[in-house]
């Protein structure tokens, strides 16, 4: 951009492909990150027979790296602040990258998940500083469309994840699924260090030692808690970690609103739009991801799906999604997003609807339109509500408030894995005992498990819809707010300095 352009009053037009190039850099590393997590779940089974343990021990490859993720998400934004979104950015894909490496290599259960944790704690990172880091390259009248572009791995890649993890695991090598990682970790550190423009680091006075311990013990602390009561909400286990996390949690709050450099800005939720922005996106993400997680298991354990052909069915949804994000984004730029996310949410309603209907002789052809339903409306959705909580925030707390919602998010998912599996749980136990079903042989016991699955998906499901609706309705209560295109622009612009868009 010539000094002359910017000095003469009219600012040249932004043109989306100038930075193409630098998204491609992020847009690897997350698809990276968020493939490899959804990969993982498709190889337990098989990592059960190959390390000689059991399913217990061989999940913590699972929680371990979410919780290391919970953990160093309150930490993004201040090292963003201080060191650079790009040093931080790059940074993470490289540990990530050589934990990936680690992780192909390990001789027994535990050093797989030691090598998980590094891995979870390098993961951590890219996610809310890629999204700070786009939300802050774009013009804020074309935050839509840019956040859109990075919006389709974030839908894309938990469906190609299942379908490729799942190829890999019967054909090959559990082993690839993290091999896979390392020439797109490569080619992404490459592209980052070649075209992502040097973000201006910020004064930060002090360190906030009191968050940063308190910070990343509550949220490990309440994911581990929720993700425990998956197998029994009274148990000491998830007790002890909800007691922990809320305790730590309390004192974070108290101890960030008190701070003059707090760890995560707590204070934009003095915003009402913000707040309720974000409770709506907890209903979202609640029926969305839900859904997500559930169907699978239906297909699997009622339908005998194998892993693969389990994501071959769930893959139209990925393509519908990929489809309606950039269509997302460039009506969110235009409307808002009101009616994005009461659409978006309708359509989703409407496919968790079908999906109370399942039995035992459903195919994969009968969750065609579903599927289809349930992609189109998230990918309508889900990036204009992330992108309407960054424009509800102060432009330079940004970085903070993506560190606030991913670790929020990370919650609110576990939450709702746990709350699903729970209430799928029961209600399997509880028609059995209805319908006094014999369990005297373990073979009994999987007939009759088998016999009322569809009823007990089907009456989960409904409870996902019921939250959908009242995301609907609150949804029209969303209020888009004015976007000052011209000042704020040039004030972030200055405030960055994009040196590789020149």
């Amino acid at each position: 951009m010539s000094q002359a352009a910017s000095k003469g009053g009219a600012e040249p037009e932004f043109r989306l492909a100038s930075i193409i190039v630098p998204m491609i850099a992020i847009i690897s590393g997350i698809f990276m990150v968020i493939l490899d997590s959804t990969a993982m779940n498709v190889a337990l089974s098989r990592l059960v027979i190959d390390f000689k343990t059991d399913l217990p021990t061989i999940q913590w490859t699972v929680t371990g790296y979410m919780l290391a993720t919970a953990a160093v998400i309150p930490l993004s934004g201040w090292l963003s602040d201080r060191f650079g979104a790009k040093n931080i950015f790059l940074g993470s894909v490289v540990a990530f990258t050589l934990a990936s490496l680690l992780c192909a290599l390990p001789s027994s259960a535990e050093w797989l998940i030691v090598f998980r944790i590094i891995q979870g704690l390098g993961g951590g990172f890219v996610m809310p500083v890629a999204m700070a880091y786009v939300f802050r390259l774009s013009p804020p009248n074309k935050v839509g469309q840019v956040m859109g572009m990075m919006g389709v791995p974030i839908l894309l890649a938990p469906a190609v994840g299942p379908i490729l993890a799942g190829w890999l695991v019967e054909y090959h090598s559990w082993h690839w699924i993290f091999l896979i990682n390392i020439p797109v970790g490569i080619f992404s550190i490459i592209f980052g260090l070649w075209k992502l423009p040097k973000t201006e680091r910020k004064q930060v006075t002090g360190i906030d030692i009191p968050g940063m311990i308190l910070g990343p013990l509550a949220f490990a602390a309440l994911s581990y808690g929720v993700t425990q009561g998956a197998e029994s909400w009274s148990s000491d286990k998830t007790i002890g970690g909800l007691v922990i996390g809320g305790i730590a949690l309390i004192a974070f709050i108290i101890v960030e609103l008190r701070s003059k450099t707090p760890l995560l800005e707590l204070r934009v939720f003095r915003s009402v739009d913000f707040s309720f922005s974000i409770f709506v996106q907890w209903l979202l993400q609640f029926s969305l991801f839900g859904a997500i997680f559930l169907l699978p298991q239906f297909l699997q354990q009622a339908r005998g799906y194998g892993a693969f052909d389990t994501g071959l069915t769930l893959f139209p949804q990925a393509l519908a999604s990929a489809f309606m994000m950039p269509i997302g984004g460039y009506l969110f730029d235009k409307i808002g997003v009101r009616w994005l996310v009461v659409i978006g949410l309708s359509l989703v309603s409407g496919a968790i609807f079908q999906y109370t209907q399942v039995d035992l002789t459903t195919e994969g052809s009968d969750l065609l339109l579903p599927l289809i339903m349930a992609g189109m409306g998230s990918g309508l959705m889900m990036m204009p509500l992330n992108s309407h909580l960054l424009q509800k925030a102060p432009r330079e707390l940004v970085s903070r408030v993506t560190s606030l919602t991913s670790a929020l998010q990370q919650v609110v998912s576990s939450f709702a894995v746990a709350t699903l599996v729970t209430v799928l749980s029961s209600r399997v136990k509880t028609l059995i005992v209805d319908q006094q079903l014999p369990l005297t042989t373990p073979a009994e016991v999987q007939k009759a498990t088998l016999a009322v699955a569809p009823e007990a998906f089907g009456y989960t499901f409904g409870i996902m819809l019921v939250i959908a609706i009242v995301g609907i309705f609150l949804g029209l209560f969303l209020r888009r707010g004015k976007v000052q295109a011209g000042a704020e622009e040039q004030k972030g612009k200055q405030e960055l300095g994009l040196e590789g868009l020149h």
